[in-house]
């Protein structure tokens, strides 16, 4: 017994504009989506239920015909209907590493970090609010690396930009102003980690309204008696303490880090070996922190922030570095990604199925990050902006342990405790909040409680 999506399911909104060619190819898109999210880590034949749908999935991401990106545009729409109602929003680009290495029958894999492991690169731009919502993606870019490839890192530098793999980083700053241009009265920072510490994305035009804040790797010289850009910062007088609260990461606990902040203006000169390009120097403002006694088991925090956008104050510069800690929140999606998800235990026989199967996967992992960051951001909204009313009423009648579901529906707080409370969160304190991973292990068992609650519902009494 398959249910099938009515017109307000997260489905509908995030696919139904896709354009592929066929309404009925549309349609079938978001019918596997809907089914896909109720059980985001089975195997494809248990998550269909039948098979029909099974046979249809495998159609859908074997056609050649349907491009990734063809209905990656319909949520990057919805996404774009979001950001124009906020005024500020971060763009979060990194990249991941997606191991097919266990299934070596597969075509169409590059090889990733290791020698011996094989998969796919995902770069891609997660769009967030200042207080970490995720609004949804802005861009994904898949590849695999050509083989051949392997070793010749001297020669790359010498190739044009738009055959480097760095050249990512413009291509997702080009999707952050087109985003703009959809939402102009939204500002948009475009942010990345050391990796997007590349002259090119610094260097590059934007259109006003559209900032960069990037970590720097690289100890580049500057128009200042320091010469460079770190001695520089440093040579600035302590302004401010502050405290961030870091996020668990691996068997690390969370910890509230204290920090020193110092900032200042920078004009970075472009690298000696590109003077004959006659790139223009950058002009951009520097925000360095540093962690003060950090624990001796981890690895303390020291931050160098290059941005576009001034700052002038302490406080100003405390909110570059809150903006930086943002992005955290695409790390937690890649989890989501992969373990919520399990996209590497997928087996399509091809690099372009998984590609396909990859991106389907890619919003089913943002709409569990935005269901635990929604309930934080707004908790009194009714949870039928994110759940279907035979969910809610199948979600109430399953804690509550009553056959009869309330007349309306709870505040979205309520509704994702409660998933997270089948996925595991025992939140002894109010202010306990539930994590990413309790919320899908939770939607994993609502798909069940849901057809259950429909079969009985439609029983005769």
């Amino acid at each position: 017994m398959r249910s099938q999506p009515d017109a307000s399911s997260w489905a509908v909104n995030e696919c139904a504009d896709a354009e592929l060619g066929d309404l009925r190819r549309t349609n079938r898109l978001v019918e596997l989506a809907h089914v896909l999210a109720q059980h985001p880590t089975a195997a494809l034949p248990e998550a269909c239920g039948d098979g029909a749908m099974l046979k249809a999935a495998y159609r859908f991401f074997s056609h050649d015909d349907i491009k990734p990106q063809d209905f990656l545009e319909s949520h990057i729409e919805s996404t774009y209907a979001r950001l124009a109602q906020v005024p500020l929003v971060l763009a979060v680009h990194d990249t991941t590493e997606v191991d097919w290495t266990g299934h070596p029958a597969t075509t169409g894999l590059g090889p990733l970090g290791h020698t011996a492991c094989q998969g796919l690169h995902v770069h891609s731009t997660l769009a967030f609010t200042p207080e970490r919502l995720p609004l949804g993606l802005l861009a994904q870019h898949v590849w695999a690396r050509d083989p051949d490839d392997r070793g010749k890192r001297k020669r790359r530098k010498q190739l044009p930009m738009h055959q480097k793999a760095s050249q990512k980083w413009l291509t997702s700053l080009e999707a952050v102003c087109s985003a703009h241009d959809w939402c102009p009265q939204t500002r948009c920072v475009s942010m990345g980690d050391r990796e997007a510490d590349v002259y090119d994305l610094l260097a590059a035009e934007r259109p006003a309204g559209v900032d960069l804040l990037v970590r720097a790797a690289w100890n580049r010289w500057v128009d200042a008696p320091e010469r460079s850009v770190w001695r520089t910062v440093e040579a600035q007088p302590m302004v401010e303490h502050l405290v961030l609260h870091v996020p668990r990461r691996g068997p690390q606990p969370a910890r509230e880090a204290t920090l020193t902040l110092r900032f200042g203006l920078v004009t970075r000169r472009p690298p000696q070996h590109r003077k004959a390009e006659g790139l223009p120097a950058v002009t951009l403002w520097a925000v360095q922190v540093r962690e003060v006694e950090p624990p001796t088991d981890v690895t303390p925090i020291e931050w160098l922030l290059l941005s576009t956008v001034e700052v002038h104050t302490a406080a100003a510069a405390i909110e570059r570095v809150t903006w930086y800690a943002c992005r955290w929140g695409i790390e937690v999606w890649h989890r989501m990604l992969k373990s919520g998800c399990r996209i590497e235990a997928r087996q399509l026989g091809t690099g372009e199925r998984l590609q396909r199967c990859l991106t389907r996967y890619s919003v089913m992992a943002w709409r569990v990050l935005y269901a635990t960051m929604l309930a934080r951001t707004v908790p009194e909204m009714p949870c039928s902006v994110l759940l279907e009313s035979e969910e809610w009423q199948a979600l109430s009648c399953a804690i509550h342990h009553c056959p009869t579901p309330p007349d309306r529906p709870p505040s979205l707080d309520e509704a994702v405790r409660w998933l997270a409370q089948l996925g595991g969160f025992v939140g002894r304190r109010r202010r306990d909040q539930p994590g990413a991973e309790t919320v899908w292990r939770g939607f994993q068992h609502l798909r069940d409680l849901t057809r259950m609650y429909r079969i009985m519902r439609s029983a005769p009494p």
